[in-house]
């Protein structure tokens, strides 16, 4: 009997600290981040409306990809207007709020983000109607913000803001259509250094995007340190004709990596894609 209760304590005390890490997963987003972007708000967590795709264990802590699955359609009566992606534990969390439109036909998106460690990924989507509805992903990582930028700075600043469309299956008129965004960015963080002068350089970063197929709005962006070098969005829209798919982007530099309040606008770019079905 004394044997059996040394082993269920020897037990209690290895799962100690497992336990003890689920049971603060949500302590960041209980004690701050919920006031800090929901003051006051109801949120439903549900994975009804739209669920994360991400590694439980990610290869690459600076390359994370991150799949948003939206469960809704986009209609004119009922639609995702916005989702906000959060990063809990990231020494900035805010991701990027992400805005769309019936004619986007799907609210899903893919991206690559950075994870600095152990942290819970969390996705709250705004319905057209104000409805909050959240959903979460618990991820392993480790230093992807402070990642090195790597030697090819140089190279990287050179190509700056070039963009390129992409549709690997080509158009569906009147259908939920995928496109892909290249844009070249080394998204400094701030954090990191540059592995020839050693010095730290101050956070770079894209901090606007707009896509819009003839004009009309179909995705739109704030985002911040946590996207990954190079960034890489997919998205939906839904054309009705040929036309024009553009991509307007505007980037940033700040003092702080984890304050907004000395920064400095940089530069703006776009690129278009025409459309012929």
């Amino acid at each position: 009997m004394k044997r059996e209760t040394m082993k269920s304590w020897l037990l209690v005390l290895l799962l100690a600290p497992a336990l003890a890490l689920a049971a603060n997963d949500d302590a960041d987003w209980t004690n701050k981040l919920k006031d800090q972007y929901f003051a006051g708000k109801s949120i439903e967590e549900s994975s009804d409306v739209i669920e994360i795709d991400a590694p439980y264990r990610a290869e690459d802590p600076a390359l994370v990809p991150i799949r948003i699955v939206s469960k809704v359609p986009q209609t004119r009566d009922s639609y995702i207007k916005k989702i906000l992606v959060l990063v809990d534990k990231n020494p900035f969390p805010f991701v990027g709020e992400f805005e769309f439109t019936p004619e986007s036909g799907k609210a899903d998106l893919a991206m690559r983000i950075r994870v600095n460690t152990y942290s819970n990924i969390r996705a709250i989507a705004e319905m057209n109607d104000g409805r909050l509805i959240m959903t979460k992903k618990f991820v392993k990582a480790s230093g992807g913000c402070s990642a090195p930028i790597g030697a090819d700075l140089d190279a990287a600043m050179q190509r700056l803001g070039k963009m390129k469309f992409r549709l690997d299956d080509g158009a569906k008129i009147g259908e939920p259509t995928q496109a892909q965004l290249l844009i070249s960015h080394p998204n400094i963080t701030g954090m990191q250094m540059d592995q020839v002068t050693r010095f730290v350089k101050k956070s770079h970063f894209i901090k606007e995007m707009r896509i819009s197929f003839n004009d009309k709005p179909i995705l739109t962006a704030k985002t911040d340190i946590a996207i990954s070098a190079d960034p890489n969005f997919r998205f939906y829209f839904v054309p009705d004709k040929g036309g024009v798919l553009k991509a307007e982007v505007a980037d940033t530099s700040c003092e702080s990596p984890t304050s907004r309040d000395a920064c400095t606008a940089g530069n703006s770019f776009s690129e278009t894609f025409t459309l012929n079905p």
